[in-house]
């Protein structure tokens, strides 16, 4: 049974949060924080969404566990070279992250109070799962101006407010027109790409990533200037 206050909208925490995420952009936890402070009953939306399309019925229905196949690392990494499984192990290697840390995050970034119903919480974890797989496929590394671009196309597919709430602050902190540009036009992206949620990511694994890119029409990956937390230009710095 859904306890309503799972979807209260609480500012004061996402500010918090948003605070401690400025001084330290390398706390995922905070983004989570100020996500699930935000959404209210976005994720209730987007699961009827779901329902209006055939694959997400079936992924609804069949509650797939996505998290258990990307953990499997040897099987990930037998699968053709320049697939997006491939890909997606060679990303986090790159990264130096793991499915498991987002996870974890993810943990420590969620309210404990009350309960939602099974739907809402297989979308939440699949939103969290395919996060990174949205970065192999739309070519945002992880660094500042990457992760402000995936949640800028993020926003455009969920429309969910705390997503909302984190770009609209990186868009007034960038220092350069380059920067900002790269999150707005991340934010066109993934308003013209067909909708990920309800796409059957473990079916995609296999084929190559360029034949995703095209499916899931997300268009070609950006070439632009990397920025990490430890760079002076940093945006919350």
């Amino acid at each position: 049974m859904t306890d309503d206050r799972s979807f209260a909208i609480r500012p004061a925490d996402a500010a918090r949060a948003m605070r401690a995420l400025l001084k330290n952009p390398e706390d995922t936890a905070q983004v989570f924080r100020i996500i699930d402070a935000l959404s209210g009953k976005n994720g209730e939306r987007s699961i009827e969404r779901m329902r209006r399309s055939q694959s997400g019925r079936r992924l609804l229905d069949r509650r797939p566990k996505l998290l258990d196949r990307l953990l499997d690392r040897e099987a990930m990494m037998q699968l053709p070279e320049g697939s997006l499984g491939r890909r997606y192990v060679e990303f986090l290697d790159a990264e130096g992250i793991t499915a498991e840390g987002l996870r974890q995050a993810s943990i420590d970034g969620r309210a404990l109070d009350g309960a939602v119903s099974p739907d809402l919480d297989f979308f939440r974890d699949r939103m969290r799962d395919t996060h990174d797989l949205w970065h192999v496929v739309t070519g945002y590394s992880g660094d500042l101006v990457g992760e402000a671009s995936l949640l800028a196309f993020t926003f455009a597919q969920t429309r969910n407010p705390g997503v909302g709430f984190i770009v609209a602050i990186a868009l007034l902190r960038g220092r350069e027109p380059a920067v900002r540009k790269m999150i707005l036009r991340g934010f066109l992206r993934g308003a013209r790409a067909r909708w990920l949620p309800a796409v059957d990511w473990e079916k995609l694994l296999a084929l190559p990533l360029d034949t995703v890119r095209r499916t899931l029409r997300v268009g070609a990956p950006p070439d632009y200037e990397r920025i990490y937390s430890d760079d002076p230009r940093a945006m919350a710095a």
